[in-house]
């Protein structure tokens, strides 16, 4: 079992930049795929980036790449995602989820474990 807990998110004017963190515990951290998801009022659930287990692979939805970026301390079992130049479309609540395995995925069903999310409200 692996516990997410993020944090690091809020209310930020267009054109601003958050970070958001997830701290994950209970099992091996080096052992999960790691992705970030979002999900506006009315809206599915979304991939936004997910991570490799080694950190050397990415993958990032194409309405946020050149804006976030995914990256994880594994010494941490922490998982960031950066974001930059935000824009009020990427208002929505921040997820972050574990899934085992090698493969890079990012289907909401692909994941094994999830956290409780954190708000991200970006001002026009």
């Amino acid at each position: 079992q692996v516990q997410l807990v993020e944090s690091g998110g809020g209310l930020v004017q267009a054109g601003g930049s958050l970070r958001l963190s997830c701290a994950a515990s209970g099992h091996t951290f080096n052992n999960y795929v790691l992705g970030w998801f979002r999900q506006a009022p009315g809206k599915e659930r979304e991939s936004v980036a997910a991570i490799s287990r080694s950190g050397g692979s990415t993958y990032y939805a194409d309405s946020v790449k050149g804006r976030f970026t995914i990256s994880r301390d594994n010494a941490k079992d922490t998982v960031y995602l950066q974001m930059n130049s935000l824009k009020p479309e990427d208002t929505a609540v921040y997820y972050c989820a574990a899934r085992r395995g090698i493969v890079v995925l990012t289907s909401t069903v692909d994941y094994d474990y999830w956290g409780q999310g954190t708000q991200v409200t970006v001002s026009s």
